[in-house]
């Protein structure tokens, strides 16, 4: 049992809260690769807004932008674990890290995709 389990109740609420808070700023100041992505849904979600289309389909160009910002703190949290445990080179770590890398790239293909069928 981990001894950082002992909260419960509304301060474990508050607790994840800032823990949230604390990663949220940890990928925006340390992965550009996040910033690149906020300021791509700083652009694209409010342009849907802007769109003649369906609630369902806002729903859908919105949620798909929010998804890559989803998988980037996965891979970012992926990337930081393996650096964590070793920065010596080794296949595992770069399989860990490339696989990583490939969920963002299928993501970032799922926002071109589903726009693209939804505006043209």
């Amino acid at each position: 049992m981990s001894p950082f389990k002992g909260k419960t109740g509304f301060k474990r609420i508050l607790n994840a809260g800032g823990y949230s808070l604390d990663g949220l700023r940890a990928a925006f100041t340390g992965e550009a690769a996040f910033r690149q992505l906020v300021l791509l849904n700083v652009v694209l979600i409010p342009l849907a807004f802007f769109l003649e289309v369906s609630r369902v389909e806002r729903a859908l160009l919105i949620a798909v932008c929010l998804l890559a910002l989803i998988v980037e703190l996965i891979n970012s949290a992926i990337e930081a674990a393996i650096d964590r445990i070793s920065l010596d080179l080794h296949p595992l770590s770069k399989n860990a890290k490339d696989m990583g890398s490939a969920a963002q790239l299928v993501v970032l293909t799922l926002i071109a995709v589903v726009w693209a069928v939804i505006l043209l």
